[in-house]
């Protein structure tokens, strides 16, 4: 009954009817996931068909198991709860060419039409009021990012679109390891630690108040549930630049330069390595790790960005960038 009312949701929110006795499967709702993409995002036939390549090589890419997934609030409850006029900035989509995308710059020394890249507002597919994309490789990431005219983001980005100022990449590349280059980076900003939303975390902010499943343990496919909320369903979860949900929800892939020709804004296809951003959807109950908006994790499940044995997991998702000049 759940599934079926959550299949329900994302058809309505897709414009679209479910089939008399339909149940809700992993096919279905990614059939709806390609329509809003297609609807939102203007895709081309052949972009639609690259992406849909990839969640079909995946064989788990979607919004989570329907048989073992509880979302705590439906795509109807988010919309009663956004702002009045939406999320759409039509100064935004002018400078980055595409809808729910925000610029990235300094505010402090630059304007919104100085940025040289964007980055999408919501996690993947980039449309309020869906569910994150999770089970998803930092290659199948990166691809699907290329996939619709955009990128994988490099950490700096990520981190300055939380932080509410892009900041010049200073990747200590000479550092030598992914954990010396975390240690210094670290040590740099833990002085100055906050989070999108202001200077001190906060429960009950973002989206980060769900259960995890009783059957989860190992992280299986089939025993945990991808309980997130809809992308935007709390407003007050943003960063100055506009970008919503870098706390809760899910984890975002990014990667993680280990040379400066390893950079994705400087258009690196061959990238680095991966950089796990952000919390999931349990954290107001469970804090595992620090989560400011300029802090490094450790090299968990770590391996370069393109390996085709990258993580993915049931709360881990992605948003992407795109340069823009």
């Amino acid at each position: 009954m759940i599934r079926a009312m959550i299949f329900a949701g994302l058809l309505a929110l897709a414009g679209l009817t479910a089939p008399a006795g339909a149940q809700t499967t992993l096919q279905e709702a990614n059939a709806v996931l390609f329509q809003q993409l297609k609807q939102v995002h203007r895709l081309s036939a052949a972009q639609m068909a690259r992406v849909q390549e990839i969640f079909a090589r995946s064989g788990f890419m979607g919004q989570g198991n329907p048989r073992i997934t509880r979302h705590p609030m439906t795509p109807e409850q988010c919309r009663a709860r956004i702002p009045s006029g939406g999320y759409a900035n039509a100064r935004n989509a002018r400078i980055c060419g595409d809808a729910y995308m925000a610029p990235l710059y300094d505010p402090r020394t630059q304007s919104a039409s100085d940025a040289r890249a964007c980055i999408d507002q919501f996690e993947f597919p980039n449309i309020p009021c869906t569910y994150p994309v999770v089970w998803v490789k930092a290659k199948e990431a990166a691809e699907v990012c290329a996939a619709v005219g955009k990128r994988l983001c490099d950490a700096h980005e990520w981190e300055g679109a939380c932080a509410g100022a892009l900041e010049p990449p200073d990747y200590p590349f000479g550092a030598g390891s992914v954990a010396a280059m975390r240690s210094i980076h670290n040590r740099k900003y833990a002085g100055s630690a906050a989070w999108a939303y202001g200077p001190a975390f906060q429960r009950g902010v973002c989206a980060q108040n769900s259960e995890k499943s009783a059957s989860c343990g190992g992280g299986g496919y089939n025993s945990c549930g991808s309980n997130t909320y809809p992308t935007g369903a709390f407003p007050g979860c943003v960063s100055k630049l506009g970008v919503y949900d870098q706390h809760g929800n899910a984890a975002e892939h990014m990667n993680l330069p280990m040379a400066p020709d390893q950079m994705t804004s400087r258009g690196s296809t061959k990238l680095g390595v991966t950089e796990m951003k952000g919390s999931w959807f349990i954290w107001d109950k469970y804090r595992a790790h620090p989560d400011w908006c300029r802090w490094r994790a450790p090299y968990w499940h770590g391996s370069r960005v393109m390996s085709s044995g990258s993580h993915e997991n049931y709360h881990l998702g992605f948003r992407c960038c795109k340069t823009i000049k």
